[in-house]
């Protein structure tokens, strides 16, 4: 193949080209500081205020519900740390789950330091929370339920819909983290009955740095970033104009474009696991088979070493991940693999490979085809 088979778009994405444009503006002509009272300046908050709108429309919520922030790892983190410290009067407990992103797992664990108590649920073999074990764990203490809304390494969707109904009739806040489903599929706070929901940009065709926090009318939290009056005195900083416009551009795109992208990357997912489980021997599909989002195949293929795969895979201009991006590098096995009931050995066999709606089925069976020769060589070498 002459160019590169990108498949790791669950890592990031690349930026429409529509988004690179309507960006551009905002670079060159309207860069002045947002706070400012002269003409650029006031341009910059129209069109601010126009993409939180358009924004706050694509998820049916209020435009003052919209914070923007500079990722999904912000949000999470101002999410969890704003709400345990506004309501610690009434209670340090939190709920999460044992295979959320680290930027909610490492948020907890500070938390913890700081005199918080945290469950972590368990999950099934499929990667999904069970309800009852939600029940159960909420005590009276409880300020904080946070459950992904999928998962970003298999690809597993969470019943988050039902979860947040039990915490609103529990009277505890819910937080997802959303930044897998977001753009990816459906989501309507009216429906989905989440207080807070982090998402990031760079997952659904926009620029990286950019993201938003969805608080829900009359949740108590703290700011998380003192200094100017920014997004209302919540989130100080001088606002990043072209990343927001981007990012309400490729929000707009998504949703427009949400339904063919969905059938697409399903008939070519499933397409890709299918012919992968029947041509390779001694290998596993992660996540659940039909709570998943479109995009994502996690697979783990008995006795090779999932770092060497990759390499192979390069070597042949294909793009494809271990794992979590933020943990590149990280000889730690997934902690995803491990809660549900991989050995070490067997999750650090593991391949992530997240497509998007410009997969061609000739890219796909080239892929395929790569990853039989990849395999049989590591597995020859290693005896």
């Amino acid at each position: 193949m002459e160019r590169t088979i990108y498949m790791d778009n669950a890592a990031t994405t690349k930026p429409r080209k529509e988004v690179v444009e309507a960006m551009m503006p905002y670079l060159e002509e309207y860069y002045a500081n947002p706070s400012s009272m002269y003409g650029i300046a006031m341009e910059n908050q129209k069109v601010i205020q126009d993409s939180r709108k358009l924004i706050a429309d694509t998820l049916g919520a209020e435009s003052e519900e919209i914070y923007f922030t500079a990722g999904g790892s912000e949000a999470d983190n101002w999410a969890l740390k704003g709400v345990a410290h506004a309501n610690r009067e009434k209670g340090r407990h939190i709920i999460t789950t044992k295979i959320e992103h680290h930027a909610v797992l490492n948020s907890c664990k500070q938390l913890e330091e700081d005199g918080y108590e945290v469950t972590y649920l368990n999950v099934d073999e499929k990667g999904r929370i069970r309800l009852e074990e939600l029940e159960d764990a909420i005590r009276e203490d409880t300020i904080l339920i946070s459950v992904m809304a999928a998962n970003n390494e298999i690809g597993t969707i969470e019943p988050v819909w039902e979860a947040a109904r039990i915490a609103k009739a529990r009277g505890v806040l819910f937080h997802t983290d959303a930044v897998q489903m977001y753009g990816q599929m459906p989501m309507d706070v009216r429906q989905l009955q989440a207080d807070l929901i982090s998402v990031s940009g760079h997952k659904f065709r926009g620029p990286r740095g950019s993201g938003f926090l969805y608080v829900r009318k009359g949740t108590k939290i703290c700011p998380f970033i003192n200094g100017g009056g920014q997004e209302r005195g919540m989130r100080a900083g001088t606002e990043n104009t072209a990343a927001i416009v981007g990012m309400a551009k490729a929000a707009e795109l998504a949703i427009r474009t949400m339904n063919y992208r969905i059938r697409k990357e399903t008939y070519q997912r499933n397409y890709l696991i299918r012919r992968i489980l029947n041509e390779i021997p001694r290998v596993r599909l992660n996540g659940h088979p039909y709570y998943r989002l479109p995009s994502n195949a996690n697979f783990c293929f008995e006795g090779i070493e999932g770092e060497s795969l990759l390499i192979l895979l390069e070597m042949k201009g294909i793009c494809g991940s271990a794992g979590s991006a933020c943990t590149t590098g990280n000889t730690e096995p997934s902690h995803v693999l491990i809660a549900i009931g991989l050995d070490e050995q067997t999750a650090n066999a593991s391949l992530r490979l997240s497509i998007n709606e410009d997969i061609t089925r000739k890219e796909l069976d080239y892929v395929v085809e790569i990853l039989k020769e990849s395999v049989q060589s590591l597995r020859e070498k290693s005896g």
